[in-house]
């Protein structure tokens, strides 16, 4: 693709140089040439005689449409006339457009009358656009025009420039995909003209940052091509980059130091119980840190057994971590101390800075730590876990079961729900990290670390906003092909509306920005806490699926519905059963059975019926995943269930046969205990529900999609 930025280059700069945020359809017109966007045939006329004699040069039909720089909405003003199909009905439209104009504005400056080509009727409209997000810049997007856009808001994001591939993809993004490819009868767009205008459009935004906001709607997509009959361009100053950033290198460096220290310093350390610098100190010593614990406290000289310094400049020799146990307004003196003694990591838990209107004090711990070098986490957090290191810097209960799994959390509160969650379900953590206010540490630096921690199979992140949407996606991209990544986005708002100036803009709500983006980084996007700890529990326990066909195996019919309903709700596929492999199941179970899928056994069969249909799913390598359903019997009580599929599982494991299998379990409170024996072995299972397990394997198949590891 070639570009004439020159071009746009004069354009923008003689818009600014006058003080206007919009540019004049004439202005646009000039833009989309330069960058070959497709519109219709058009000139100014500051006639009427000029407005007959273009109209006459175009060919009729045309429309009229007022260009002014001071009235942007141009159909509120009574500056549009469609349909003009001869030289009396221009001239009229004229004189009427610019009246108009005057009446709804008498200051605006009114520069003339634009003349196009009237679109031809046909073709489907869409739109077409681009936004400049607060979290993650420049965006383009799409959607179907008209009603089902403005209504629905059916449209979709990508970061800006997109590539060819991921424009496409936005084509099959939308609800209302299948209106593309053409239905009742109705043509196919030309796909490859359509993602061709969306890349243009997002690498105009991408080269020229003080563009705004990008509106082409509608555009008219038909079977031979594109075409964008209006055109809306709005300019400004291009958002300062203020957060410095750190290469992967640097990131690993200071993490690798903060999550596997050797010495930690604790700052206003105390032996006074009910003192956050007391809880600290206990939580590091009786959960067995192995590396030293320096007492930091200039009234003390015995903290706890341990010897205390008057400042951390005091202790001997390196440290990696100091820990802030102290009010906020001594927090920039002590963080100087900790700079010139090369700390590389200050944990902040003092509330007090941003959080409380304080955002001058925190801009200044920032600019300190920078000065030095030093990493802050926090502040406003409640410290965090390393249980690998058996390492509990927080104030908090201690948790030391130690597994696959990390957990951050931007709020407190979240915070201590993942650490009940974590114990009453006996989840195995890497680490539990507060992040607070993010001063500076934030998540695109906890996801560079956990992505090549070695320990942890699993991220779930909790999140209120990205500092750097971008720095986040890539980090995300870079760890998504190993280990996914959970993210539970809280404040689903559409604030950002509110101060658009365009129909893409107004359609660019701050939560449907994060889902298209947060997707197209392959993030698993969790709808609640709870299915993020969930997700985050599970994911590391199911093998990655090797292709889509699922198989439900069940011993109830209602549940084998309520399985098939979720199945479909969460994106996968019910296998369609082949002739020998129906034969085979019905091999097993009775005649008033069911088999197909779901695979029916009915309720009354002995266990050897449940193992030998489990048997036969994990047997046949054109099965690729097992739901089953199991409903409480004395014939087949949970725990015989669950031990003989646990037994079956761990079997087919130990040949190279690992199948993703989840179960749903219903019946009387013995199933909980099933349901726990199952999980630690391999199988998710949930007690009264149908819903949670499959959501689960769904999360796990959108994972591996994202991975790479299914087509």
């Amino acid at each position: 693709m070639t570009y004439d930025n020159d071009a746009v280059r004069a354009v923008l700069d003689a818009a600014r140089a006058e003080g206007r945020t919009a540019l004049t359809a004439p202005e646009g017109k000039r833009i989309t040439d330069a960058y070959s966007i497709p519109t219709p045939a058009e000139g100014l006329a500051e006639t009427a005689d000029e407005a007959v004699a273009l109209a006459d040069r175009i060919g009729f039909p045309v429309v009229l449409k007022i260009v002014s720089p001071d009235i942007l909405h141009k159909t509120d003003a009574g500056g549009v006339r469609v349909g003009l199909t001869s030289c009396a009905e221009v001239r009229s439209a004229f004189t009427a457009i610019v009246g108009n104009a005057r009446g709804y504005d008498a200051k605006a400056r009114i520069q003339g009358v634009q003349v196009q080509q009237m679109v031809p009727d046909g073709g489907q409209e869409v739109i077409v656009g681009a936004v400049t997000d607060p979290t993650f810049g420049k965006v383009v997007a799409f959607g179907l025009g008209g009603v089902l856009v403005e209504v629905l808001k059916d449209i979709t994001f990508r970061l800006a420039p997109a590539t060819e591939d991921e424009a496409l993809s936005m084509l099959d993004g939308i609800r209302a995909a299948e209106v593309l490819r053409g239905v009742r009868g109705g043509e196919a767009v030309d796909r490859a003209a359509l993602a061709d205008l969306i890349v243009r459009v997002s690498r105009l935004v991408a080269d020229f940052p003080e563009i705004t906001e990008v509106d082409l709607n509608p555009v008219f997509a038909t079977a031979s091509g594109v075409l964008a009959a209006d055109v809306r361009l709005l300019i400004g100053d291009p958002a300062p980059r203020t957060r410095r950033r750190y290469s992967r290198e640097e990131i690993l460096g200071s993490m690798r130091r903060l999550m596997q220290p050797r010495s930690v310093a604790v700052v206003g350390a105390s032996n006074e119980p009910g003192k956050i610098g007391n809880s600290v100190m206990r939580n590091l010593i009786d959960g067995g840190f192995p590396g030293e614990i320096h007492p930091v406290n200039p009234k003390a000289d015995d903290i706890l057994g341990r010897k205390a310094y008057k400042t951390v400049t005091d202790v001997p020799g390196e440290v990696d971590v100091a820990v802030f146990a102290i009010p906020a307004k001594f927090v920039p003196a002590a963080l100087e101390e900790v700079g010139r003694k090369g700390i590389p990591n200050a944990v902040l838990i003092p509330s007090g800075f941003a959080e409380t209107g304080e955002h001058e004090l925190q801009d200044r711990i920032v600019a300190i730590a920078e000065e030095h070098g030093v990493r802050l986490l926090g502040p406003n957090i409640y410290g965090y876990y390393s249980t690998w290191q058996d390492l509990c810097a927080t104030f908090c209960t201690p948790y030391d079961v130690k597994g696959p799994v990390a957990l951050t959390s931007q709020s407190g509160g979240i915070g201590m729900a993942i650490l009940g969650f974590a114990r009453t379900t006996k989840t195995g953590v890497s680490a539990i990290v507060g992040l607070g206010n993010k001063s500076d540490l934030d998540e695109d630096d906890l996801l560079t670390w956990f992505g090549e921690d070695d320990r942890t199979q699993c991220i779930a992140m909790h999140l209120e906003d990205l500092k750097d949407g971008r720095a986040f996606v890539e980090a995300a991209r870079a760890t998504v092909p190993r280990k996914p990544v959970v993210v539970l986005k809280a404040g689903r708002t559409a604030a950002g509306a509110k101060a658009a100036g365009s129909h893409t803009g107004a359609l660019a709500g701050d939560d449907a920005v994060y889902d298209d983006i947060l997707r197209q980084a392959g993030v698993i996007r969790a709808p609640g806490l709870g299915e993020m700890l969930e997700y985050a529990r599970a994911l590391p326990v199911l093998p990655a699926p090797q292709g889509d066909n699922v198989v439900i195996i069940t011993g109830a019919g209602g549940s084998g519905v309520l399985l098939s309903d979720a199945i479909v709700d969460n994106g996968l596929s019910l296998m369609e059963i082949p002739d020998d492999l129906d034969a085979a199941f019905r091999r097993f179970i009775p005649p008033f059975g069911a088999a197909g899928n779901p695979v029916d056994i009915t309720g009354g069969e002995p266990p050897s019926t449940y193992e030998a249909t489990i048997r036969l799913g994990l047997e046949d390598p054109r099965i690729h995943a097992l739901v089953l359903g199991y409903w409480h019997t004395i014939v087949t009580p949970p725990m015989v269930f669950a031990e003989l599929t646990a037994r079956v599982v761990e079997e087919f494991r130990a040949r190279g046969i690992a199948k993703p299998v989840v179960a749903s379990l219903a019946g009387d409170t013995e199933v909980e205990e099933a349901c726990a024996y199952l999980f630690e072995r391999g199988v998710v299972a949930y007690p009264y529900t149908t819903e949670k397990p499959v959501a689960v394997l769904g999360a796990k198949y959108r994972w591996a999609r994202s991975a790479g590891l299914l087509t």
